[in-house]
């Protein structure tokens, strides 16, 4: 699955590091605002733990983990909604991730210049907010006024439409995100299409310095309290330290983190949470050429799924063949798992679940 998190926030906060640091693309990252013109994309590898265990048993010829993307999107500014920074250029590439990841200055440097001068987490999270606001303010305002006429003439789809708008707008203009309006099922799937910026879901990535990572400063839990209201997940990083890691192979980085008593790097909790806010699982395939772990969205049924290896899976998909990853552990394998009962068919209707391993039967 095509799935991407956009890396927002104001110049000079930490974002092309901390994206450096978890795609080890190397991009440009300086001390100036709009280091960032273009958006930079890179794919990291989801490091899940399963696949390892997994492989132990059935020992393939390679292990294939799933992946996600990151955008590094150019720092915005006060005024973006207006063009301010090259902004409307910068929104534009924020409609077409699926989730936003806002990073925040929580650390004091005085050679890292602020773009207004202090360091405000707080201000700092308003002024992109408002930005993101104003942007979508800007499309429903152009938009409503041409579904209005429609509605008039009781056309039905353009009341459907008006009526969520007019929600929309409502909230917007109390600026509030167009996510708070309370919208029923139908009015969700007729504004899917405007891809307003305020109805992706966000994370507030803390970023803070190296000697503060295991510990909350004042402006981590000035942040903490404040996204309460808006039940905005926070998750707590030192670019520095993820930058620092990025370079070394997989002993020395666990020995480095262990040195400074982090048990979970900045990406695995980063990817672990942006997979939660967007409703993301993971299940497997195994067998002797290669384990692989495959992302779903829960609540997907079986021919889905099988749809995500190749689409002729779920054109022809007959049943699944599934096991738990817990079972398959316990048992040491997917043979001794049968011969426990735990092995089990699946038809069209199954939801898959986090942790399954599945082998497919379909028709070519």
């Amino acid at each position: 699955m095509s799935l991407t998190a956009g890396i927002v926030g104001l110049p000079n906060v930490g974002k092309s590091t901390l994206f450096n640091a978890i795609t080890n693309a190397k991009v440009l990252a300086a001390n100036y605002p709009f280091a960032t013109i273009e958006p930079n994309v890179g794919i990291v590898e989801v490091r899940d733990k399963r696949v390892d265990e997994i492989a132990k048993i059935i020992k393939p010829q390679r292990t294939l983990y799933t992946t996600f993307s990151f955008t590094d999107i150019a720092g915005l500014v006060k005024g973006a909604s207006l063009g301010e920074g090259l902004g409307n250029q910068f929104l534009s590439h924020i409609r077409e991730v699926d989730a936003i990841c806002h990073v925040i200055r929580c650390f004091e440097d005085p050679d890292i210049v602020h773009v207004n001068g202090k360091i405000d987490p707080i201000g700092d999270i308003e002024t992109i907010n408002l930005e993101l606001i104003l942007a979508d303010l800007d499309q429903i305002n152009k938009r409503i006024q041409k579904v209005k006429k429609r509605a008039e003439l009781k056309e039905a789809d353009a009341v459907l439409e008006y009526n969520a708008l007019s929600k929309i707008l409502n909230a917007l203009e109390n600026e509030k995100f167009a996510s708070t309006a309370n919208l029923g099922e139908n009015e969700k799937e007729v504004v899917k299409a405007y891809n307003l910026l305020t109805m992706k879901p966000m994370i507030y990535v803390l970023n803070v310095s190296e000697t503060e990572v295991n510990t909350k400063n004042e402006y981590v839990l000035m942040v903490e309290k404040y996204a309460e209201a808006s039940k905005t997940k926070c998750i707590v990083v030192s670019a520095k330290i993820e930058e620092e890691i990025s370079n070394l192979d997989e002993e020395t980085r666990k020995l480095f983190l262990s040195e400074l008593e982090i048990t979970e790097s900045g990406l695995d909790k980063l990817v672990k949470a942006t997979y939660e806010l967007l409703g993301l699982q993971t299940y497997f395939t195994a067998g002797e050429k290669e384990v692989r772990a495959w992302t779903f969205k829960k609540g997907m049924k079986a021919p889905e799924c099988a749809g995500i290896i190749h689409t002729d899976f779920e054109k022809g998909f007959i049943r699944a063949e599934v096991v738990s990853y817990d079972d398959f552990i316990k048992y040491g394998g997917k043979e001794n798992a049968r011969l426990a009962g735990k092995v089990r068919l699946e038809g069209k209707d199954y939801e898959f679940q986090d942790g399954d391993i599945a082998l497919f039967r379909f028709n070519v």
